[in-house]
């Protein structure tokens, strides 16, 4: 795909925050669903947003973008004030959610045509051939939505949500179900977009996707964690991992869960992943079961980090269960 969107934004990638948002809460009867974020993104800045199911990144994701209205807080988004002026914030959005929405009975073509109706532009025809073929869809233009793959159904949410030449895309989990190919041919075009100075907001739980993004932000129960780049969450935890190699390695995480030093044990294909923040704690414990096992000194993945995140993370919605 070779796209080039015609948007008013500045493709330079000017360092002025598109999103600026402090202390903002929203809760739904007793949960609160988000507890006192704040955050800021800047044009041209692909933020993910990392989390367990249920943790509050896509309420989080609506209320920095004025969707939906917090019960706390305070920011502005592309400039607007996302209480008082959310309406023009979202005539400046794009939205692709992670159901695919669309008519399958209808051709690609005139599922955009409808898209375009609803956003009243003047230019229908225009803005459709445009998306088609910025977003390698001419070709199939006539072809009916409900015979498409999960990847080409994706180009067509995606060329949806840029026919209004948003300044913002907001994705919520984008890519969940689609092919390894899809996925990276639809993360080369959000890098295109951001090139263009285009603002994006994505929710995901693929480890490759997360470390794609410019900036991540860990989102648990409502609470905001960590924020930052890859690195820096990864640095964050000041985890120390070793990687050990062998037979009867589900023998040897159960011997090693609880033991000093050992805060972590996670299966990675033929080696067993160990972690701890107490570096020689860590390997006086691996060392006295470990045997003739290979053992080695690990880079600290995010999916460590995710995973050990996870794993110490309070679910306080329990007690409004």
């Amino acid at each position: 795909m070779t796209a080039r969107y015609e948007n008013p934004a500045d493709p330079a990638g000017s360092p002025e925050l598109v999103i600026d948002v402090r202390n903002l809460s929203k809760s739904f009867g007793s949960k609160k669903v988000v507890d006192d974020v704040s955050l800021s993104v800047r044009r041209g800045e692909i933020y993910g947003f990392l989390g367990p199911n249920g943790s509050g990144k896509t309420t989080c994701i609506r209320l920095m973008c004025g969707l939906l209205t917090p019960d706390s807080g305070s920011g502005a988004c592309l400039g607007f004030d996302i209480v008082r002026e959310s309406e023009r914030i979202k005539r400046r959005v794009g939205y692709m959610t992670q159901r695919f929405s669309f008519w399958e009975d209808l051709t690609i073509r005139e599922n955009l045509e409808f898209v375009a109706r609803l956003f009243e532009m003047k230019e229908r025809k225009a803005a459709v051939d445009r998306a088609l073929e910025n977003l390698g869809l001419h070709g199939r233009s006539n072809q009916l939505t409900g015979t498409l793959s999960g990847g080409w159904k994706q180009h067509l949410a995606l060329a949806a949500c840029m026919l209004h030449a948003p300044d913002l895309l907001l994705l919520d989990e984008p890519t969940a179900g689609v092919d390894p190919t899809a996925r990276r041919d639809f993360w080369e075009e959000l890098h295109r977009l951001a090139a263009q100075g285009i603002s994006v907001l994505v929710s995901t739980h693929y480890m490759d996707e997360a470390e794609r993004c410019h900036k991540l932000a860990y989102i648990a129960y409502g609470k905001l964690l960590v924020k930052g780049t890859a690195r820096e969450i990864v640095a964050s935890q000041r985890l120390h991992t070793l990687s050990v190699s062998g037979d009867e390695l589900n023998a040897l995480s159960a011997r090693l869960e609880g033991a000093p030093g050992v805060e972590q044990t996670v299966m990675f294909g033929s080696a067993l992943h160990v972690s701890g923040r107490d570096e020689q704690a860590l390997r006086r414990a691996v060392a006295a079961v470990a045997g003739q096992r290979r053992v080695q000194d690990a880079e600290t993945s995010l999916e460590d980090v995710f995973i050990y995140m996870m794993r110490h993370s309070r679910d306080n919605f329990e007690a409004a269960r």
